[in-house]
Order: structure tokens, then sequence, then C-alpha cells
């Protein structure tokens, strides 16, 4: 089992920047990958961005592309969103997830279906 707990969201307004942390506890030697997925009301969810635990491959969804930063840092079983030029449309909940597998393919790194563990979210409220 593995226990994600996400942290760092709030109300920020367009233009700003957050930075989201995802600590995971438990059996964290059995993580592939980490990803970051967001979920606004009324639409799906849908992919952010994903980091091997090992290894330098990280992906983005096209809309984050050049705003948002992956990141790790193993030894706090810690990763970490950094988000900035933010825009009322980031607006969403945002959950991490952990795969059992290291995935260094962006196909197989941005599907929902890849991930087993989830944690429970933390707000993200960009106003105009």
């Amino acid at each position: 089992q593995v226990q994600l707990a996400e942290s760092g969201g709030g109300l920020v307004q367009t233009g700003n920047s957050l930075r989201l942390s995802c600590i995971a506890s438990g059996r964290t030697s059995g993580i592939g990958n980490t990803a970051w997925f967001r979920q606004a009301p009324g639409k799906e969810r849908e992919f952010v961005a994903s980091i091997p635990k090992i290894g330098d491959f990280t992906y983005y969804a096209d809309s984050v592309k050049g705003r948002f930063t992956i990141s790790r840092d193993n030894a706090k079983n810690t990763v970490f969103l950094q988000m900035n030029s933010l825009k009322p449309e980031d607006t969403a909940v945002y959950y991490c997830a952990t795969s059992r597998t290291i995935y260094h393919d962006g196909h197989l790194a941005s599907q929902d279906q890849s991930y087993f563990y989830w944690g429970q979210g933390t707000q993200v409220t960009v106003s105009s």
C-alpha cells in the first residue's frame, strides 16, 4: 500500500504561481512513476505531468508545457509541481497518483489507468 498526501493548493490571481507537493508513505519502494492529474467542475479528469522515480524522463500535457515543472526529492518521497503563469483554466482539484511500473513512454505515462494509488486532491483556484 502507498498513501499519498497532496498539499499546496490555494486561491491565486492570474499570472501568479503555486507549488504543489505530493508526499508518499507506505511501500514507497514499489513506486514507478508519480503523476499529477486535475479535474475541473463538470469536466473529466485530465493528465498534467508525470515523472519516474528513476531517470529524467518527464512528460507534460500540452496545456501546461513551459509553465509547469514536475520534480522529485526521492530522499523525502516527495514530488512537486511548480505551476507558474497560472490561468483561470488551470482551476481544478489536483491529484497525485503513483504507478507500480516506471514509464518512459509518454502515452502510457499520461493514462490514468496506468496509476494504482491516488491522493485525495488539493484545490487550485485561479481568479481572473
